[in-house]
C-alpha cells in the first residue's frame, strides 16, 4: 500500500489547502463534463434552432433519471475503497474496485435497456410538446445506446479519486470534451445531421473516457491495481457498497422525479418557456459543477480520514468546505444573474427565448447559496459510510416537498414564477433539517460504533 511508504495527504495535511488541490481538478473535469450537452445544446440551439434546442433539454431529466440511479448505487464503492484507503487495508482496496467495476458493467446494460425501452413513453408522459417529440426521442434513444461508457467512466474516475487522483479523471475529460466538440462540428453542422449528431458525437467521446480511465485502473501498483480477469462480486464487498450506494442511487431517482415532474411543468408553457429553461439550465450548470466538486471532495476526504479514524479531522474538514462552497456559489450566482442576458444569448439567437431565460433566472439563482449545506452534509455523513438517512431527508425535503408544492400551489397558480419557487422553498427546509441532524452528532458516533463492531467480528 502507499500509504506504508509515503504520507497521505488526505489525513495529514493542511485541510484547506488539500481540499483545495482535490476540488479544483475535480471542479475542471466536471466542467468538461457538463460541456458534453452543453456544446450540444449550443450547437443545435445556433446551427438547427429553437425546437432542436428544446428537444435536448426535454430528454434531459429522464437521462438524469437512470443514469442517476446507477451512478449512485456504483458510488457506494468510491466511499468503501476511501475508507478501506485511509485504514491501509490492501485486499480491502482490491475487493472494492473489482466490485465496484462489476457493478458499474451490471448497471450500465440495465441502464442502455431500460432507456432505450422507457424512454419514448417518459417523453410522452411528461408532456413533450409534440412539434419536439420526435427529436427529443431520438436524441434519448441515441444517449442511452451508448450509456455504458458514462457509467463505467463515472465508477472509474470515482475509483481514481477514492485513491486520492482528482488531476488524471479532469485530463480525460477535458481530452474527451475537445473530441466532443470536434464531432459535433462535424455531424451537426458539416454534415447536417440535427439533434441526431449531437447524440452520436456526445455517445462516442464518453466511449473514449470510459476508455482512457480504463486503461489507467490497468496500470496501477499493487492492490489498486485493476485486473479484467478479477472484476466480479466479492458477496460481502458488495453488500457493503450496497448498503451505502442503495440509498444514494434512491435519493438521485428521486430527485429526478420531481425533475421530471417539474418538466411536465415547463412543457405546459410551450417550445419557447422550454427552450429558455434549457439554455438557463446549462448556463447555470457552473453552480452545479462547484456544489459538485465539492461534494465529492469531502465525500472522499471524510472517507479517507474516517478510515484513518481521524474524526475530529472530519469535523474541521467539513466546516471548511461549507465556507469555501458557500462563498463561491454566492460569487458566482451574483455574476450570472448580472450576466445573465450575455449567456442566455450564447444558446439561442430568439429574443423570447433570452427575455423567458432571464425571468427563470431570477426565480431561481438567487437560492442556489441555499443548497450548499445539502451537498456538504450529505457527502460528509455519506463519506463515514451514513447513506440511508442523508436519503430520507434529501427524497422528503427536495423531492416530496417540491411535488406537493407543485400539485397543491402551481396547480392554483399556473405561473412559471410558481414553479420556480419549488427550488428555492425545497431547497431550504431540506438545508434547515441537514444541519439539525448533522450538528447534534448522533449519527457519526453511530457510524464509529458500527465500524468498531464490525472489527470485533471480523
Amino acid at each position: 500500500m502507499r500509504k506504508a511508504t509515503s504520507v497521505n495527504q488526505i489525513t495529514e495535511g493542511v485541510i484547506w489547502k488539500q481540499l483545495l488541490l482535490f476540488f479544483f481538478p475535480i471542479l475542471l473535469g466536471t466542467f468538461f463534463q457538463q460541456m458534453y450537452n452543453t456544446v450540444d445544446t449550443i450547437v443545435v440551439g445556433r446551427f438547427v434552432g429553437t425546437n432542436a434546442l428544446a428537444a435536448v433539454g426535454a430528454s434531459g431529466a429522464l437521462i438524469d433519471l437512470l443514469i442517476g440511479f446507477f451512478t449512485g448505487l456504483a458510488s457506494g464503492a468510491t466511499v468503501v475503497l476511501a475508507q478501506k484507503y485511509g485504514a491501509g487495508d490492501g485486499e480491502g482496496v482490491s475487493q472494492a474496485i473489482h466490485t465496484g467495476m462489476a457493478l458499474a458493467i451490471v448497471s450500465g446494460g440495465i441502464v442502455t435497456v431500460a432507456g432505450l425501452a422507457a424512454g419514448p413513453w417518459v417523453l410522452r408522459l411528461t408532456g413533450t410538446p409534440e412539434a419536439v417529440f420526435e427529436d427529443a426521442k431520438l436524441y434519448t434513444l441515441i444517449y442511452f445506446a451508448g450509456s455504458l461508457a458514462m457509467v463505467l467512466y463515472n465508477v472509474g474516475s470515482g475509483i481514481l479519486r477514492a485513491l486520492g487522483d482528482s488531476r488524471r479523471p479532469m485530463v480525460y475529460l477535458i481530452v474527451c470534451c475537445l473530441v466532443n466538440i470536434v464531432l459535433d462540428l462535424v455531424c451537426v453542422v458539416g454534415l447536417g445531421m440535427g439533434v441526431a449528431g449531437a447524440g452520436l458525437a456526445t455517445v462516442l467521446s464518453q466511449v473514449v473516457s470510459a476508455v482512457l480511465v480504463t486503461f489507467r485502473l490497468m496500470r496501477l501498483d499493487g492492490d489498486s491495481r485493476l485486473m479484467l480477469r478479477r472484476i466480479r462480486f466479492h458477496r460481502g464487498m458488495l453488500m457493503s457498497i450496497l448498503r451505502i450506494g442503495v440509498p444514494a442511487g434512491l435519493q438521485s431517482t428521486m430527485y429526478s422525479i420531481s425533475n421530471l415532474i417539474i418538466q411536465s411543468g415547463i412543457n405546459s408553457f410551450g417550445e419557447i418557456t422550454v427552450a429558455a429553461w434549457t439554455a438557463q439550465g446549462r448556463m447555470c450548470s457552473v453552480v452545479w459543477m462547484i456544489n459538485g466538486a465539492f461534494g465529492v471532495s469531502i465525500t472522499t476526504f471524510v472517507g479517507q480520514n474516517f478510515g484513518a479514524q481521524k474524526y475530529d479531522r472530519i469535523r474541521k474538514s467539513v466546516r471548511t468546505c461549507l465556507a469555501m462552497s458557500a462563498f463561491s456559489v454566492a460569487a458566482v450566482s451574483a455574476a450570472l444573474i448580472a450576466l445573465s442576458s450575455v449567456l442566455l444569448g450564447i444558446f439561442s439567437g430568439d429574443p423570447l427565448v433570452i427575455e423567458e431565460g432571464i425571468k427563470v433566472v431570477w426565480y431561481i439563482v438567487p437560492f442556489y447559496v441555499v443548497y450548499v449545506p445539502i451537498e456538504v452534509f450529505s457527502g460528509a455523513m455519506r463519506g463515514c459510510g451514513d447513506s440511508f438517512w442523508p436519503a430520507v431527508i434529501t427524497c422528503l425535503g427536495v423531492c416530496v416537498l417540491r411535488v406537493l408544492w407543485i400539485v397543491l400551489v402551481v396547480s392554483r397558480w399556473h405561473t412559471l414564477l410558481m414553479l420556480s419557487l419549488s427550488y428555492g422553498v425545497s431547497w431550504g427546509t431540506t438545508a434547515l433539517v441537514f444541519a439539525i441532524y448533522y450538528l447534534q452528532g448522533g449519527w457519526l458516533r453511530k457510524r464509529i460504533r458500527a465500524v468498531h463492531g464490525e472489527a470485533e467480528h471480523g
